[in-house]
Protein backbone atom coordinates (compact mmCIF):
# COMPACT_ATOMS: atom_id res chain seq x y z
CA UNK A 1 0.00 0.00 0.00
CA UNK A 2 3.01 2.28 -0.29
CA UNK A 3 3.74 4.67 -3.13
CA UNK A 4 0.17 5.21 -4.29
CA UNK A 5 -0.81 8.74 -5.21
CA UNK A 6 -3.90 9.45 -3.14
CA UNK A 7 -4.31 12.77 -4.90
CA UNK A 8 -4.51 11.25 -8.39
CA UNK A 9 -7.46 12.87 -10.14
CA UNK A 10 -10.37 10.83 -11.40
CA UNK A 11 -11.02 10.66 -15.13
CA UNK A 12 -13.58 12.96 -16.69
CA UNK A 13 -16.20 10.21 -17.08
CA UNK A 14 -15.82 9.15 -13.46
CA UNK A 15 -16.14 12.76 -12.30
CA UNK A 16 -19.36 12.99 -14.29
CA UNK A 17 -20.53 9.80 -12.57
CA UNK A 18 -19.69 11.19 -9.11
CA UNK A 19 -21.52 14.44 -9.84
CA UNK A 20 -24.59 12.64 -11.15
CA UNK A 21 -24.54 10.19 -8.25
CA UNK A 22 -24.29 13.05 -5.72
CA UNK A 23 -27.19 14.90 -7.35
CA UNK A 24 -29.36 11.76 -7.40
CA UNK A 25 -28.54 10.93 -3.78
CA UNK A 26 -29.34 14.51 -2.72
CA UNK A 27 -32.72 14.34 -4.44
CA UNK A 28 -33.53 10.99 -2.86
CA UNK A 29 -32.06 11.54 0.61
CA UNK A 30 -35.49 12.07 2.12
CA UNK A 31 -36.24 8.43 1.26
CA UNK A 32 -33.23 7.36 3.30
CA UNK A 33 -34.52 9.16 6.39
CA UNK A 34 -37.98 7.74 5.75
CA UNK A 35 -36.40 4.28 5.66
CA UNK A 36 -34.77 4.83 9.06
CA UNK A 37 -38.07 6.03 10.55
CA UNK A 38 -39.90 3.02 9.16
CA UNK A 39 -37.28 0.59 10.47
CA UNK A 40 -37.40 2.34 13.87
CA UNK A 41 -41.02 1.25 14.24
CA UNK A 42 -39.79 -2.35 14.39
CA UNK A 43 -36.39 -1.69 16.00
CA UNK A 44 -36.14 1.55 17.98
CA UNK A 45 -32.35 1.56 17.62
CA UNK A 46 -32.72 2.71 14.01
CA UNK A 47 -33.97 6.02 15.36
CA UNK A 48 -30.96 6.61 17.61
CA UNK A 49 -27.70 8.45 16.86
CA UNK A 50 -29.02 9.83 13.58
CA UNK A 51 -26.56 12.74 13.81
CA UNK A 52 -23.78 10.21 13.20
CA UNK A 53 -25.32 9.40 9.83
CA UNK A 54 -24.59 12.98 8.70
CA UNK A 55 -20.97 12.75 9.79
CA UNK A 56 -21.27 14.35 13.20
CA UNK A 57 -20.31 12.86 16.56
CA UNK A 58 -17.61 12.72 19.21
CA UNK A 59 -14.08 13.38 17.97
CA UNK A 60 -11.91 10.27 18.21
CA UNK A 61 -8.46 10.33 16.62
CA UNK A 62 -7.87 6.81 15.35
CA UNK A 63 -5.20 4.64 13.81
CA UNK A 64 -7.52 2.26 11.96
CA UNK A 65 -11.05 2.97 10.84
CA UNK A 66 -12.90 -0.23 9.93
CA UNK A 67 -16.32 -0.19 8.30
CA UNK A 68 -18.43 -3.32 8.86
CA UNK A 69 -21.97 -2.74 7.73
CA UNK A 70 -23.84 -5.30 9.85
CA UNK A 71 -23.58 -8.28 12.18
CA UNK A 72 -21.98 -10.69 9.71
CA UNK A 73 -19.30 -8.25 8.65
CA UNK A 74 -18.46 -7.34 12.27
CA UNK A 75 -18.14 -11.01 13.14
CA UNK A 76 -15.86 -11.54 10.15
CA UNK A 77 -13.63 -8.61 11.12
CA UNK A 78 -13.25 -9.49 14.81
CA UNK A 79 -10.00 -11.48 14.43
CA UNK A 80 -8.34 -8.56 12.64
CA UNK A 81 -9.70 -6.01 15.14
CA UNK A 82 -8.28 -8.06 18.01
CA UNK A 83 -4.83 -8.10 16.37
CA UNK A 84 -4.96 -4.31 16.00
CA UNK A 85 -6.04 -3.78 19.60
CA UNK A 86 -3.47 -6.27 20.90
CA UNK A 87 -0.72 -4.18 19.34
CA UNK A 88 -2.00 -1.00 20.94
CA UNK A 89 -3.69 0.67 17.98
CA UNK A 90 -6.71 2.91 18.36
CA UNK A 91 -9.62 1.50 16.40
CA UNK A 92 -12.82 3.12 15.16
CA UNK A 93 -15.57 0.93 13.72
CA UNK A 94 -18.54 2.18 11.73
CA UNK A 95 -21.75 0.36 10.93
CA UNK A 96 -25.00 0.76 9.02
CA UNK A 97 -27.27 -1.42 11.17
CA UNK A 98 -28.02 -1.58 14.91
CA UNK A 99 -27.16 -5.30 14.85
CA UNK A 100 -23.65 -4.54 13.62
CA UNK A 101 -23.13 -1.73 16.09
CA UNK A 102 -24.43 -3.79 19.02
CA UNK A 103 -22.16 -6.71 18.17
CA UNK A 104 -19.11 -4.45 18.15
CA UNK A 105 -20.14 -2.83 21.43
CA UNK A 106 -20.63 -6.21 23.09
CA UNK A 107 -17.53 -7.90 21.68
CA UNK A 108 -15.18 -5.04 22.55
CA UNK A 109 -16.83 -3.56 25.64
CA UNK A 110 -13.56 -3.43 27.62
CA UNK A 111 -11.61 -1.70 24.85
CA UNK A 112 -14.41 0.82 24.35
CA UNK A 113 -14.53 1.49 28.08
CA UNK A 114 -10.76 2.05 28.19
CA UNK A 115 -10.89 4.54 25.31
CA UNK A 116 -8.89 2.43 22.86
CA UNK A 117 -11.88 1.80 20.61
CA UNK A 118 -14.89 3.81 19.49
CA UNK A 119 -18.07 2.65 17.73
CA UNK A 120 -20.49 4.72 15.67
CA UNK A 121 -22.72 4.69 12.60
CA UNK A 122 -21.19 5.51 9.23
CA UNK A 123 -22.42 8.58 7.39
CA UNK A 124 -24.75 8.02 4.50
CA UNK A 125 -22.93 8.41 1.20
CA UNK A 126 -22.78 12.17 0.64
CA UNK A 127 -19.46 14.02 0.24
CA UNK A 128 -20.13 16.66 2.89
CA UNK A 129 -21.01 14.07 5.51
CA UNK A 130 -17.85 12.09 4.83
CA UNK A 131 -15.71 15.25 4.98
CA UNK A 132 -16.97 15.89 8.51
CA UNK A 133 -16.31 12.26 9.44
CA UNK A 134 -12.69 12.30 8.27
CA UNK A 135 -12.03 15.70 9.87
CA UNK A 136 -13.28 14.37 13.22
CA UNK A 137 -11.33 11.10 13.26
CA UNK A 138 -8.27 11.50 10.99
CA UNK A 139 -7.64 7.76 10.53
CA UNK A 140 -4.22 6.64 9.32
CA UNK A 141 -5.81 3.85 7.29
CA UNK A 142 -9.32 2.70 6.44
CA UNK A 143 -10.53 -0.88 6.00
CA UNK A 144 -13.90 -1.66 4.44
CA UNK A 145 -15.31 -5.18 4.87
CA UNK A 146 -16.97 -7.15 2.07
CA UNK A 147 -18.81 -5.36 -0.77
CA UNK A 148 -19.28 -1.77 0.40
CA UNK A 149 -18.20 0.10 -2.73
CA UNK A 150 -19.74 3.48 -1.80
CA UNK A 151 -18.35 6.01 -4.31
CA UNK A 152 -18.20 9.06 -2.05
CA UNK A 153 -16.86 7.11 0.90
CA UNK A 154 -13.92 6.02 -1.26
CA UNK A 155 -13.47 9.42 -2.89
CA UNK A 156 -13.66 11.35 0.38
CA UNK A 157 -11.03 9.04 1.88
CA UNK A 158 -8.67 9.87 -1.00
CA UNK A 159 -9.27 13.60 -0.61
CA UNK A 160 -8.61 13.32 3.13
CA UNK A 161 -5.34 11.47 2.45
CA UNK A 162 -6.59 8.26 4.04
CA UNK A 163 -5.37 5.04 2.34
CA UNK A 164 -8.45 2.86 2.04
CA UNK A 165 -8.34 -0.91 1.57
CA UNK A 166 -11.17 -3.29 0.78
CA UNK A 167 -10.91 -6.54 2.77
CA UNK A 168 -12.72 -9.88 2.39
CA UNK A 169 -13.53 -8.42 -0.99
CA UNK A 170 -15.45 -9.96 -3.81
CA UNK A 171 -17.58 -9.08 -6.82
CA UNK A 172 -20.29 -11.77 -6.89
CA UNK A 173 -21.09 -13.49 -10.15
CA UNK A 174 -24.62 -12.09 -9.94
CA UNK A 175 -23.34 -8.50 -10.13
CA UNK A 176 -20.27 -9.07 -12.31
CA UNK A 177 -21.95 -8.07 -15.57
CA UNK A 178 -23.33 -4.89 -14.02
CA UNK A 179 -19.92 -4.04 -12.53
CA UNK A 180 -18.19 -4.41 -15.90
CA UNK A 181 -20.82 -2.25 -17.56
CA UNK A 182 -20.25 0.50 -14.98
CA UNK A 183 -16.50 0.26 -15.54
CA UNK A 184 -16.90 0.65 -19.31
CA UNK A 185 -19.30 3.60 -19.03
CA UNK A 186 -17.68 5.60 -16.22
CA UNK A 187 -15.11 3.59 -14.29
CA UNK A 188 -15.73 1.55 -11.14
CA UNK A 189 -15.34 2.86 -7.54
CA UNK A 190 -12.94 0.03 -6.63
CA UNK A 191 -10.38 1.59 -8.98
CA UNK A 192 -10.23 4.53 -6.56
CA UNK A 193 -9.42 2.36 -3.51
CA UNK A 194 -5.79 2.16 -2.44
CA UNK A 195 -5.68 -1.63 -2.14
CA UNK A 196 -8.02 -4.56 -2.55
CA UNK A 197 -7.47 -7.66 -0.42
CA UNK A 198 -9.43 -10.20 -2.47
CA UNK A 199 -10.71 -13.53 -1.22
CA UNK A 200 -9.44 -15.63 -4.11
CA UNK A 201 -7.65 -15.55 -7.45
CA UNK A 202 -10.99 -15.45 -9.26
CA UNK A 203 -12.01 -12.39 -7.29
CA UNK A 204 -8.60 -10.77 -7.74
CA UNK A 205 -8.92 -11.10 -11.51
CA UNK A 206 -12.32 -9.42 -11.40
CA UNK A 207 -10.99 -6.49 -9.41
CA UNK A 208 -8.08 -6.06 -11.81
CA UNK A 209 -10.54 -6.04 -14.70
CA UNK A 210 -12.49 -3.28 -12.94
CA UNK A 211 -9.31 -1.19 -12.76
CA UNK A 212 -8.22 -1.73 -9.15
CA UNK A 213 -4.66 -0.43 -8.70
CA UNK A 214 -3.21 -2.80 -6.11
CA UNK A 215 -4.88 -6.20 -5.73
CA UNK A 216 -3.65 -8.88 -3.33
CA UNK A 217 -5.07 -12.27 -2.43
CA UNK A 218 -5.50 -12.41 1.34
CA UNK A 219 -8.29 -14.94 1.78
CA UNK A 220 -11.19 -14.59 4.20
CA UNK A 221 -10.83 -13.38 7.80
CA UNK A 222 -13.81 -15.49 8.90
CA UNK A 223 -11.49 -18.50 8.80
CA UNK A 224 -9.53 -16.87 11.65
CA UNK A 225 -12.52 -16.75 13.98
CA UNK A 226 -12.28 -18.87 17.10
CA UNK A 227 -15.68 -20.27 18.11
CA UNK A 228 -16.44 -19.06 21.67
CA UNK A 229 -15.89 -22.05 23.92
CA UNK A 230 -18.82 -21.36 26.32
CA UNK A 231 -21.26 -21.38 23.40
CA UNK A 232 -19.76 -24.50 21.87
CA UNK A 233 -19.75 -26.27 25.24
CA UNK A 234 -23.40 -25.34 25.87
CA UNK A 235 -24.35 -26.45 22.36
CA UNK A 236 -22.71 -29.82 22.83
CA UNK A 237 -24.51 -30.24 26.15
CA UNK A 238 -27.79 -29.51 24.40
CA UNK A 239 -26.94 -32.13 21.78
CA UNK A 240 -26.24 -34.69 24.48
CA UNK A 241 -29.54 -33.96 26.21
CA UNK A 242 -31.43 -34.74 22.99
CA UNK A 243 -30.19 -38.33 22.98
CA UNK A 244 -30.44 -40.17 19.68
CA UNK A 245 -32.49 -37.51 17.91
CA UNK A 246 -30.71 -35.98 14.95
CA UNK A 247 -30.31 -32.19 15.01
CA UNK A 248 -30.80 -29.87 12.04
CA UNK A 249 -29.87 -26.20 12.30
CA UNK A 250 -31.29 -23.77 9.74
CA UNK A 251 -29.18 -20.63 10.02
CA UNK A 252 -29.70 -17.00 8.96
CA UNK A 253 -33.21 -17.36 7.56
CA UNK A 254 -34.79 -14.33 5.91
CA UNK A 255 -38.58 -13.96 5.89
CA UNK A 256 -38.86 -14.49 2.13
CA UNK A 257 -37.35 -17.99 2.47
CA UNK A 258 -39.41 -19.19 5.42
CA UNK A 259 -41.94 -21.00 3.23
CA UNK A 260 -39.16 -23.12 1.70
CA UNK A 261 -38.03 -24.42 5.07
CA UNK A 262 -41.54 -24.89 6.44
CA UNK A 263 -42.25 -27.22 3.52
CA UNK A 264 -38.97 -29.10 4.12
CA UNK A 265 -39.76 -29.54 7.81
CA UNK A 266 -43.22 -30.88 7.02
CA UNK A 267 -41.52 -33.64 5.05
CA UNK A 268 -38.85 -34.33 7.69
CA UNK A 269 -41.34 -34.35 10.57
CA UNK A 270 -43.24 -37.11 8.75
CA UNK A 271 -40.19 -39.41 9.02
CA UNK A 272 -40.19 -42.23 11.60
CA UNK A 273 -37.32 -40.47 13.40
CA UNK A 274 -37.83 -36.74 12.82
CA UNK A 275 -35.02 -34.31 13.69
CA UNK A 276 -34.90 -31.68 16.38
CA UNK A 277 -34.68 -28.38 14.54
CA UNK A 278 -32.92 -25.17 15.53
CA UNK A 279 -34.22 -22.29 13.40
CA UNK A 280 -32.20 -19.06 13.53
CA UNK A 281 -33.77 -15.98 11.88
CA UNK A 282 -31.35 -13.49 10.35
CA UNK A 283 -33.39 -10.38 11.20
CA UNK A 284 -34.21 -9.61 14.86
CA UNK A 285 -37.57 -8.23 13.71
CA UNK A 286 -38.59 -11.80 12.84
CA UNK A 287 -37.81 -13.32 16.24
CA UNK A 288 -41.26 -12.98 17.76
CA UNK A 289 -43.22 -13.29 14.54
CA UNK A 290 -41.48 -16.52 13.57
CA UNK A 291 -42.23 -18.16 16.90
CA UNK A 292 -45.88 -17.25 16.52
CA UNK A 293 -45.95 -18.51 12.95
CA UNK A 294 -44.39 -21.87 13.83
CA UNK A 295 -46.80 -22.39 16.71
CA UNK A 296 -49.71 -21.50 14.44
CA UNK A 297 -48.68 -24.37 12.13
CA UNK A 298 -48.88 -26.77 15.05
CA UNK A 299 -45.14 -27.15 15.59
CA UNK A 300 -44.11 -27.64 19.21
CA UNK A 301 -41.84 -24.62 19.48
CA UNK A 302 -39.58 -23.29 22.22
CA UNK A 303 -37.61 -20.04 22.30
CA UNK A 304 -34.04 -19.32 23.37
CA UNK A 305 -35.24 -16.14 25.12
CA UNK A 306 -37.93 -17.90 27.18
CA UNK A 307 -36.82 -21.47 27.65
CA UNK A 308 -33.06 -21.14 28.33
CA UNK A 309 -31.19 -19.31 31.07
CA UNK A 310 -28.33 -16.85 30.63
CA UNK A 311 -25.79 -19.70 30.63
CA UNK A 312 -27.67 -21.38 27.75
CA UNK A 313 -29.09 -24.15 29.90
CA UNK A 314 -32.68 -25.23 29.12
CA UNK A 315 -35.22 -24.87 31.92
CA UNK A 316 -37.98 -26.69 30.04
CA UNK A 317 -38.53 -30.27 28.95
CA UNK A 318 -37.08 -30.75 25.48
CA UNK A 319 -38.56 -34.21 25.04
CA UNK A 320 -41.63 -33.10 23.11
CA UNK A 321 -40.20 -29.96 21.50
CA UNK A 322 -39.74 -29.98 17.73
CA UNK A 323 -38.22 -26.57 17.04
CA UNK A 324 -35.99 -24.20 18.98
CA UNK A 325 -36.15 -20.63 17.66
CA UNK A 326 -32.79 -18.92 18.05
CA UNK A 327 -34.15 -15.51 18.98
CA UNK A 328 -30.89 -13.98 20.17
CA UNK A 329 -27.93 -12.21 18.63
CA UNK A 330 -24.27 -13.21 18.85
CA UNK A 331 -24.94 -16.85 19.82
CA UNK A 332 -24.72 -18.54 16.43
CA UNK A 333 -22.08 -21.01 17.60
CA UNK A 334 -24.47 -22.25 20.30
CA UNK A 335 -27.01 -22.99 17.57
CA UNK A 336 -24.46 -24.60 15.26
CA UNK A 337 -22.61 -26.77 17.80
CA UNK A 338 -25.43 -29.33 18.40
CA UNK A 339 -26.15 -29.84 14.69
CA UNK A 340 -25.59 -33.00 12.71
CA UNK A 341 -26.15 -30.94 9.56
CA UNK A 342 -26.61 -27.23 8.90
CA UNK A 343 -28.72 -25.55 6.24
CA UNK A 344 -27.30 -22.09 5.58
CA UNK A 345 -30.12 -19.94 4.27
CA UNK A 346 -30.05 -17.36 1.53
CA UNK A 347 -29.29 -19.78 -1.27
CA UNK A 348 -32.93 -19.89 -2.35
CA UNK A 349 -33.28 -16.11 -2.20
CA UNK A 350 -32.30 -13.33 -4.56
CA UNK A 351 -29.51 -12.00 -2.33
CA UNK A 352 -27.59 -15.26 -2.17
CA UNK A 353 -26.36 -17.69 0.46
CA UNK A 354 -24.93 -16.50 3.74
CA UNK A 355 -21.68 -17.44 5.50
CA UNK A 356 -20.84 -21.15 5.50
CA UNK A 357 -17.51 -20.78 7.27
CA UNK A 358 -18.83 -20.87 10.85
CA UNK A 359 -20.44 -24.32 10.52
CA UNK A 360 -17.40 -25.62 8.64
CA UNK A 361 -15.21 -24.45 11.55
CA UNK A 362 -17.22 -26.70 13.83
CA UNK A 363 -16.93 -29.68 11.47
CA UNK A 364 -20.53 -29.57 10.28
CA UNK A 365 -21.65 -30.63 6.80
CA UNK A 366 -23.49 -27.75 5.14
CA UNK A 367 -26.41 -27.52 2.71
CA UNK A 368 -27.57 -24.44 0.84
CA UNK A 369 -29.51 -23.38 -2.25
CA UNK A 370 -28.25 -22.70 -5.78
CA UNK A 371 -27.58 -18.97 -5.39
CA UNK A 372 -24.01 -19.14 -4.03
CA UNK A 373 -22.60 -16.18 -5.95
CA UNK A 374 -22.23 -14.24 -2.71
CA UNK A 375 -20.00 -16.96 -1.26
CA UNK A 376 -18.14 -18.19 -4.35
CA UNK A 377 -15.16 -18.43 -2.05
CA UNK A 378 -15.21 -20.79 -0.23
CA UNK A 379 -18.36 -22.40 -1.68
CA UNK A 380 -16.64 -23.75 -4.80
CA UNK A 381 -13.75 -25.19 -2.80
CA UNK A 382 -16.03 -26.64 -0.10
CA UNK A 383 -18.37 -28.21 -2.65
CA UNK A 384 -15.45 -29.76 -4.53
CA UNK A 385 -14.17 -31.20 -1.25
CA UNK A 386 -17.59 -32.69 -0.46
CA UNK A 387 -18.35 -30.58 2.61
CA UNK A 388 -21.03 -28.39 1.01
CA UNK A 389 -24.12 -29.66 -0.79
CA UNK A 390 -25.68 -27.14 -3.15
CA UNK A 391 -29.30 -28.08 -3.87
CA UNK A 392 -30.67 -27.06 -7.26
CA UNK A 393 -34.15 -26.57 -5.85
CA UNK A 394 -36.08 -26.70 -2.53
CA UNK A 395 -37.47 -30.12 -3.45
CA UNK A 396 -33.98 -31.59 -2.88
CA UNK A 397 -33.58 -30.29 0.67
CA UNK A 398 -35.22 -33.01 2.72
CA UNK A 399 -33.28 -35.83 1.01
CA UNK A 400 -30.05 -33.83 1.31
CA UNK A 401 -30.62 -33.52 5.06
CA UNK A 402 -31.34 -37.24 5.44
CA UNK A 403 -28.22 -38.18 3.49
CA UNK A 404 -25.99 -35.80 5.46
CA UNK A 405 -27.26 -37.20 8.77
CA UNK A 406 -26.66 -40.74 7.56
CA UNK A 407 -23.07 -39.95 6.51
CA UNK A 408 -22.19 -38.18 9.74
CA UNK A 409 -19.47 -35.59 10.30
CA UNK A 410 -15.95 -35.85 8.89
CA UNK A 411 -12.75 -34.67 10.55
CA UNK A 412 -11.66 -33.49 7.11
CA UNK A 413 -14.13 -30.61 7.39
CA UNK A 414 -12.15 -28.99 10.20
CA UNK A 415 -8.91 -29.64 8.29
CA UNK A 416 -10.37 -27.78 5.31
CA UNK A 417 -11.15 -24.87 7.61
CA UNK A 418 -7.66 -24.85 9.17
CA UNK A 419 -5.99 -24.80 5.74
CA UNK A 420 -7.59 -21.43 4.95
CA UNK A 421 -6.60 -19.50 8.07
CA UNK A 422 -4.27 -16.50 8.18
CA UNK A 423 -6.04 -13.70 6.28
CA UNK A 424 -6.17 -11.35 9.29
CA UNK A 425 -2.44 -11.55 9.85
CA UNK A 426 -1.69 -11.06 6.16
CA UNK A 427 -3.80 -7.90 6.05
CA UNK A 428 -2.28 -6.55 9.25
CA UNK A 429 1.25 -7.11 7.99
CA UNK A 430 0.42 -5.22 4.79
CA UNK A 431 -0.99 -2.14 6.56
CA UNK A 432 1.62 -1.92 9.34
CA UNK A 433 3.86 0.61 7.47
CA UNK A 434 0.89 2.98 7.27
CA UNK A 435 0.24 2.79 11.00
CA UNK A 436 3.67 4.21 11.81
CA UNK A 437 3.19 7.37 9.74
CA UNK A 438 2.53 10.75 11.38
CA UNK A 439 -0.68 12.62 10.82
Amino acid sequence: MNGFNLAAPAGIRYRVFLFSYACAFSALESLVWRYFRRRARGDARYGLHLYERIGEGTRFLTDVWLHAVSLGEVTAAEPLIRILLRDGHRVLTTHATPAGRSRAEQSFADEISSGQMYVRYAPIDRPGYWRKFFAAHEPKVGLVVEMEFWPWMIEAARKAGVPLALINSQVPASTWTKARRLKVLFGHPVARATTVFAKSETQADRFRTLGAFDVRIAGETRFDMEPPEPQVRAGRALRKSLGKRSVLTIASVMEREEEVYLHTLAELFADPEPPFVIWVPRAPERFRALGERLRATGCKTILRSQDFDRELNPHTDLGHAQILVGDSLGEMNFYLAPADVVIVAGGFGSRGAHNVIEPLALGKPVITGPNVGTIEFPAIEAEDAGFLKVCKGPEELSDAVRQAVARGASEDVTSFHADHKGASQRIYKAIQPLLSRHR
